[in-house]
């Protein structure tokens, strides 16, 4: 569902509801283009306009307060250079980069492509070829997916043509960098998987951890994600969000599978004042493979939310879902994932779990797998499990002759390790280790 290029059919009454919302917009700077993108992002700024921030009496928000973010008086981010020392991927040789939303090409790496693979931002297609797949998947009215395409300016571009097969990953590395005021940064990426190609992707969120004070400093990325994996096509998609203690996240993941393709998304989420994922795939053809994995990792007051939403819409389809959250201290985390399975959706396969290790007795989580099925020959299954380290395992591994600290560390990750494991990249996995063991050991 595309975003309406015009929306003058509101009265002006309904304009301009939220203040916060409308600040934001008037930070907005874009470049000034004629015909299809500038309608586009018209009639998303239209429907900014008469949107408000969602709030905890909405049920898709009803956990998640953010009253903080309204707090914060946003700057538009701009783009700072910064050392990529500590986020290369060794493993990895190709790699678009922006800061603070702002592609940089001399950070970035598109050298030596494969034939039928192209990797850049906005620039490398032709207007025409954009314009079929991009804010047309669906949920562009969502508040923050609009206001995502109202500001946007450029977008990370992975187009893998038919029949080609990617053998090693391509990372998408976006880094924050904040300056004296809280920044506000809206990153885009669209991935186009035409029929029979394979490509692995790392979509990556970090801050500047050059300085002492960026665990601390205030900024906010509101990213849309676009994936298009069509006829017997294959995407691996691995979305890392590391954020500073004091930032926000905001991240919508929309995802179109045609038939007989395969999407599988592995998603970890470490740190954050307040993150939230949305991520909502939609099938539209039979017998289609999903698999998601995703891990949340929180301490000290943070909130995770993820939100996922699977629509299985025709027959024969395959999903399964496994959702994890470690937390602690007083940190607060919300899972909602549904599963849509109508009456076309015959002989579907759909199974879901969220497991939760809980490390403080302060800690929270507020838990709801769902499924709605109307389908009457299905094989379907949801649950969620809530717990804490068990005295038992700990005596075990101290009788071992490992003390206290380390057994907990050793269980805590081995909880995360089961996902961890499915990050394609042992640099990353390594590394995602280290941040995990540092956050659940303060």
């Amino acid at each position: 569902m595309s975003i309406p290029v015009s929306l003058t059919s509101i009265p002006d009454s309904l304009l301009d509801r939220d203040a916060f919302l409308s600040g934001l917009l008037s930070r907005v700077t874009t470049k000034k283009s004629d015909g299809w993108l500038q309608d586009l992002r018209d009639g998303a700024a239209n429907w900014v306009r008469h949107s408000v921030i969602p709030n905890t009496r909405e049920e898709e928000w009803r956990f998640t307060d953010l009253s903080p973010l309204k707090q914060v008086d946003f700057s538009l981010g701009m783009f700072k250079e910064t050392s990529l020392e500590s986020y290369i991927l060794p493993e990895v040789s190709q790699r678009l980069v922006f800061v603070n939303g702002v592609y940089a090409p001399h950070l970035s790496n598109t050298e030596n492509l494969p034939s039928g693979l192209i990797v850049g931002n906005l620039d490398v297609l032709p207007g025409e070829v954009i314009q079929e797949y991009l804010a047309q998947s669906e949920g562009a009215k969502e508040v923050f997916t609009a206001l995502n395409t109202a500001a946007l300016n450029d977008v990370a571009v992975v187009w893998v043509g038919k029949n080609v097969v990617v053998e090693t990953p391509i990372h998408l590395l976006f880094v924050s960098v904040s300056g004296e005021s809280a920044t506000i940064s809206q990153p885009r990426v669209l991935v186009v998987a035409e029929s029979n190609s394979q490509v692995s992707l790392i979509e990556d969120y970090t801050n500047h951890r050059g300085a002492e004070s960026a665990e601390n400093e205030v900024y906010f990325n509101n990213s849309v994600t676009e994936i298009w994996v069509n006829e017997n096509a294959q995407v691996s998609h691995n979305r890392i969000v590391r954020e500073g203690n004091a930032a926000f996240h905001v991240g919508k993941t929309a995802v179109t599978q045609a038939r007989y393709s395969r999407y599988n998304c592995n998603a970890v989420t470490v740190g954050g004042k307040i993150s939230r994922h949305n991520l909502e795939i939609l099938q539209t053809g039979e017998q289609t493979e999903t698999t998601l994995n995703g891990l949340t990792v929180i301490a000290d007051n943070q909130l995770a939310d993820t939100h996922s939403a699977l629509s299985l819409n025709h027959p024969h389809g395959v999903s399964k879902q496994l959702h994890k959250c470690i937390i602690g201290d007083r940190a607060h985390g919300v899972f909602n994932g549904k599963v849509f399975v109508p009456k076309p959706a015959q002989l579907t396969n759909a199974s879901q779990l969220n497991r939760n290790l809980l490390l403080s007795s302060k800690s929270r989580i507020d838990t709801k797998p769902q499924l709605e099925i109307t389908a009457d020959n299905v094989k379907c299954a949801h649950g969620a499990t809530v717990s804490q380290l068990e005295d038992d395992q700990i005596f075990y591994l101290q009788s071992r002759g490992i003390d206290e600290n380390n057994a907990r560390k050793l269980l805590v990750n081995g909880f995360a390790m089961e996902v961890i494991n499915f990050i394609p990249v042992a640099s990353l996995r390594e590394s995602l280790l280290k941040t995990v063991t540092s956050l659940t050991n303060k």
